[in-house]
């Protein structure tokens, strides 16, 4: 059995939060390639990292985002796609060596493909696709397979039976975004996620970015109450909603309103509370002092 399953089955444990916003502070701009700075800029994707370890988080997530041949194709990268990956799983992985109690997620966004009927991304398309992310990842050294910010049932189906065949048995964290009608964009809602997913074989799913923690207390009971018997609930909200600020977007969440939203989620009975877009080393320990 996977040390995952068995931390989960003992205590809620901490994820860390926001990467992109910690990048942009850090000087990435908004058209460059977040995976770049795996291989350029090591040191900086190491420092946030070790940020969010040392701030209590047992889920460190590689910069991977988008990862995928079609993602990294708009910045000229798709021939490094298995540098890119695998560079960023090692220094996740480096990391979390150094802290007890924590894991490394390998990051997978969408591909940014539609599915069929809608585009042109079949089951098995997609799952070549998501499948050479995958092997990069696990030769990099990640504990488990996050497929994240999605929102069609079967993009997920398809990234999760490619990291099945890739690496069996290593344990798959599924998220969705769920808009204000409990729905992501392609009309799935929580309950049916949980059922579908867990029919799958994945055994810790649940909701990442979304608008703030208010939402995502009604999203979270909807996957509390559809889940099964061992079966894991994630949540990893967004620190607030966006606020213009001069000409920038600034998140209005405080450390202490995810303080309040991780004691919420542990009393829901959600197992793995983080954060999403805005969030920073602060809102994680917060997080993980709540649930201590």
């Amino acid at each position: 059995m996977s040390a995952i399953y068995e931390a989960l089955a003992k205590a809620t444990l901490a994820a860390d939060g926001a990467m992109g916003t910690m990048l942009q502070s850090r000087g990435l701009t908004d058209g460059g390639a977040p995976e770049l700075w795996n291989v350029e800029k090591p040191e900086e994707i190491e420092a946030v990292l070790e940020a969010y370890a040392a701030a209590g988080a047992n889920f460190i997530t590689t910069n991977t985002f988008g990862g995928t041949a079609g993602r990294l194709a708009m910045h000229g990268l798709e021939d490094r796609l298995e540098e890119l990956n695998k560079a960023g799983a090692a220094i996740a992985r480096k990391v979390a060596d150094r802290h007890p109690n924590c894991f490394v997620m390998g990051d997978i966004g969408p591909s940014g493909d539609l599915m069929e009927p809608m585009g042109t991304l079949t089951l098995e398309s997609g799952k070549a696709l998501f499948a050479a992310q995958i092997r990069a990842l696990v030769a990099g050294g990640v504990d488990a397979i996050l497929i994240e910010t999605m929102s069609d049932l079967s993009e997920v189906e398809a990234a999760v039976l490619a990291a099945q065949e890739v690496a069996p048995g290593m344990p798959i964290i599924a998220t969705l975004s769920f808009d204000t009608n409990l729905r992501t964009m392609m009309g799935v809602k929580p309950a049916m996620a949980v059922k579908q997913l867990s029919a799958l074989g994945v055994r810790i799913i649940g909701a990442n970015c979304g608008r703030g923690t208010d939402e995502m207390s009604k999203i979270a009971q909807e996957l509390v109450e559809a889940r099964e018997e061992g079966v894991f609930i994630i949540t990893q909200s967004n620190a607030g909603l966006p606020k213009l600020q001069g000409d920038e977007f600034i998140y209005d969440g405080t450390p202490q309103e995810m303080a309040r939203y991780a004691k919420e989620m542990k009393d829901l009975g959600v197992n793995i509370v983080g954060s999403c877009c805005g969030s920073s080393p602060e809102h994680t320990k917060a997080i993980a002092e709540a649930l201590a």
